[in-house]
């Protein structure tokens, strides 16, 4: 009798789409050698043998932030002492600074909600990092902040969307997916974007030609269904776009948030299972990263053959994540990053933030 893996092999084989039941029967099985074989057969018919990379600096404005979620160590009241908000000298002088790298070619951009700024504010600072990097490809602001912009402008999704990529916005992250169901943000983060609300930042982005990313944050308190459900509600989002470039999974660190007493990081097991479930739901997203902040550089290394293409970027400084524990380098060199794929036998592939190649190794 043909077991239920052997039948989803046999669809991935078909190249036939996989179901919210063959998601979950993978999740439940502990056959983690086969599942990443048939995620590496994927990513090679995907993505051939590119690894994505690229040099990157990552700009946090301000931890000052309204939403104070569950899961989140990095955001704060402007009262609390680890408070800040960064000046437009201060973000002038930051990425000039990082610019002092000659291979710095993309920025990316990512903050609390904070409650006084006004969202003129955040279109100036792209403006001026346009006018004043040009060289720059600037990725900014979350489906989060998005809904955060129109709420505190007055402004439609679509009108914010329009004037910051008028300012110079090229591309999104895909951070503030977290786990698309309503349910669990009502627990975890209630004070920010419904999940409908994320998904309508990120439709209307690809309708207006700004590519995005889109996210997966597990480890907490969803459930594996839960898990597959936004597997395929970003998947059902992207037969309708086609506007995201890459899928990221990221595992939930607890430490100094307020979960850290109840909930334990998830283990190497679960997140290349994770990862290489990833890559056999979502057929239709070119990409799959391991974020090695999150992950660690030997779990990045390994998710390379558990069916993700694409590793990031040097970072420069990364806060959020290094707030909730990531003890991962703060930054890595252009080489370290190049070392690092070549030892999987893989092609390094130097891009900008819309996957254009720079040069290859």
């Amino acid at each position: 009798m043909i077991n239920t893996l052997d039948k989803i092999e046999q669809k991935i084989l078909n190249n036939e789409r996989l179901t919210k039941e063959d998601g979950l029967a993978l999740f439940a099985s502990n056959d983690l050698a086969r599942i990443g074989y048939l995620a590496d057969l994927v990513r090679k018919r995907i993505s051939g043998d590119y690894v994505y990379y690229n040099v990157n600096c990552h700009l946090n404005l301000t931890n000052i932030c309204t939403a104070l979620c569950d899961f989140c160590a990095f955001g704060c009241e402007a009262t609390d002492k680890k408070a800040y908000a960064m000046t437009m000298e201060q973000i002038y002088n930051k990425v000039a600074n990082a610019c002092k790298d000659p291979n710095m070619k993309n920025l990316h951009i990512v903050s609390g909600l904070h409650p006084d700024w006004p969202f003129s504010y955040y279109v100036d600072i792209i403006k001026m990092l346009k006018k004043e990097f040009p060289q720059l490809h600037l990725k900014g602001f979350t489906g989060v902040e998005i809904t955060h912009f129109a709420k505190i402008s007055g402004k439609s999704i679509r009108e914010v969307l329009q004037e910051l990529k008028d300012a110079g916005i090229e591309a999104m992250p895909g951070g503030g997916a977290e786990i698309l169901n309503d349910r669990i943000r009502q627990k975890l983060c209630p004070n920010k974007a419904t999940a409908q609300e994320w998904l309508e930042v990120s439709r209307t982005a690809h309708q207006l030609g700004i590519k995005t990313n889109a996210s997966m944050l597990y480890g907490h308190i969803e459930t594996i269904e839960e898990r597959v459900d936004h597997l395929i509600t970003l998947r059902n989002l992207q037969d309708e776009t086609g506007g995201i470039q890459t899928f990221i999974c990221f595992p939930f660190h607890p430490a100094n948030t307020k979960l850290g007493k109840t909930v334990h990081r998830t283990n190497v097991w679960d997140d290349l299972k994770t990862m290489a479930i990833c890559r056999l739901m979502l057929d239709n997203i070119h990409n799959i990263k391991a974020y090695w902040v999150m992950l660690t550089l030997p779990i990045a290394q390994l998710a390379l053959g558990f069916g993700a293409n694409d590793v990031d970027g040097t970072i420069s400084e990364e806060k959020i994540m290094h707030d909730a524990g990531a003890n991962s380098p703060k930054a890595l060199t252009r080489d370290n990053l190049i070392n690092l794929i070549k030892q999987t036998g893989r092609i390094p592939a130097e891009c900008d933030c819309n996957f254009n190649i720079i040069r290859t190794y």
